[in-house]
């Protein structure tokens, strides 16, 4: 095409196609969002990391415990594995589901620490623990089928399930049993159109974990419903506090093992987070299912994070309840530190890097900006404002009034951030 003819600019002009390229205040389609998409909202967490950010830029001073991020780094074996693989030239495409050699580890991490058999055939490896999810669901699930999802749950499960087309059904593990569910409740929930139970433990947000008996007893009432699936989301496994004795579901109750789908990763107990490497076991059949997910959406993993699992997996183990026992440190911290606020009950979680206590004491109160708190995302808003601590509001999770900190941070921002507390709560009157 020619620059020099007629008055167009060639500015406004499409090297490929010789159209004008449309200005600011050109009539476009307007955009609008699928009726699939406005079932679900953006990530609560993920919102309070960008408010967090924003003080920040204004120059305050914010403590963010809002992200559930270990910050450890990645062990140095773990970073060496991915530069040799790099060095070796493992850059290209993978099979879409996970390298031979990275199932070849899951395989023998779930014999090694949970006593579960599974082919390599029977296994799964999604660019992090997100996708396991989501893939199991959009495989599975119609329209009209129910997922159980105990309370409190990570913000994403029933936004995944809604984006398969499914009805989340919300069962209430009070804090009195420690957020868990427990059998009749379950029970409770289960009807013909129940397709799944998604089980997490330790728990994000809560920090609960089940016993070996809880296990069994839960075991007792899906025998009675095979239609029920069960997901177990094991993603902080290794973070167990006191001597507590970790067990899955698949493993205390064989029964399920045909039905049920086992899912891990990476990224906490090897401070992986941004490898984006999770993994499941299950039956063949499903596990095929959401192979032909991930054919068709992700692709595969990265090569050189797949590389680096292989190595976290295989390699050294010794640094995990070392790093296990400094969460333990701050978990007690933290819990005395919150206790001492006027108006908060902070029970005492056995896993994971969150406590998730409750602010019954402060509903009603008045902050300093005059303010009467009502909800618990009202306690979170004013605790930013005021303080500039970060936290998420217990209503993001399904169960209110509580607020959930991430206690994967230093000591002494950890002190500083319960004295923050503290101070806001004997602000309200």
């Amino acid at each position: 095409m020619s620059f020099t003819s007629g008055t167009s600019n060639p500015l406004t002009r499409s090297f490929a196609t010789d159209t004008p390229i449309p200005s600011a205040g050109t009539l476009m389609a307007p955009f609008s969002e699928s009726e699939t998409l406005k079932r679900v909202k953006p990530s609560p967490t993920l919102a309070v990391t960008a408010k967090a950010r924003a003080l920040a830029r204004e120059g305050k001073k914010v403590i963010s415990l809002g992200a559930g991020e270990p910050d450890f780094d990645t062990p140095e074996n773990i970073c060496d594995a991915a530069i040799k693989a790099i060095k070796r030239g493992e850059t290209r495409y993978t099979d879409v589901d996970g390298i031979p050699e990275l199932k070849a580890a899951i395989v023998a991490k779930f014999k090694r620490e949970n006593g579960l058999d599974y082919a390599t055939t029977q296994v799964s490896v999604s660019p992090g623990g997100k996708p396991v999810i989501y893939n199991a669901m959009m495989a599975s699930v119609n329209v009209g089928d129910e997922v159980i999802i105990p309370a409190p749950y990570w913000v994403s499960y029933p936004d995944m399930v809604l984006l398969a087309g499914g009805t989340p059904v919300f069962a209430v593990g009070e804090m009195a049993d420690g957020f868990k569910l427990k059998p009749e409740t379950l029970e409770a929930a289960i009807t013909p159109k129940t397709k799944w139970l998604i089980l997490n433990s330790p728990s994000n947000p809560s920090g609960a974990a089940y016993t070996e008996a809880e296990l069994k007893a839960l075991g007792e009432v899906l025998k009675k419903h095979p239609q029920v699936w069960i997901l177990t989301d094991d993603m902080y496994e290794h973070l167990i506090f006191d001597g507590f004795k970790y067990t899955t579901i698949a493993q205390v109750v064989p029964e399920l093992y045909g039905r049920t789908l086992t899912m891990n990763g990476v990224s906490k107990a090897y401070s992986m987070t941004g490898w984006r490497i999770g993994y499941c076991a299950g039956p063949e059949p499903l596990i095929k299912a959401m192979s032909k997910i991930i054919s068709q959406s992700t692709s595969n993993p990265c090569s050189i994070a797949q590389w680096a699992a292989v190595e976290a997996l295989n390699g050294p183990q010794d640094f995990i309840p070392e790093r296990a026992a400094v969460f333990q440190k701050r978990r007690d911290l933290v819990v005395a530190g919150l206790n001492a606020c006027e108006g908060i009950t902070c029970p005492t979680p056995e896993g994971a890097f969150y406590v998730y206590p409750s602010i019954e004491g402060v509903i009603g109160k008045t902050a300093p900006s005059g303010k009467v708190i009502m909800t618990d995302e009202d306690f979170a808003s004013e605790l930013l404002q005021t303080e500039t601590v970060a936290v998420v509001h217990g209503a993001a999770f399904g169960l209110s009034p509580f607020f959930r900190i991430s206690y994967a941070t230093s000591e002494a921002v950890l002190t500083e951030a319960c004295e923050r507390i503290q101070r806001f709560c004997a602000s309200l009157k």
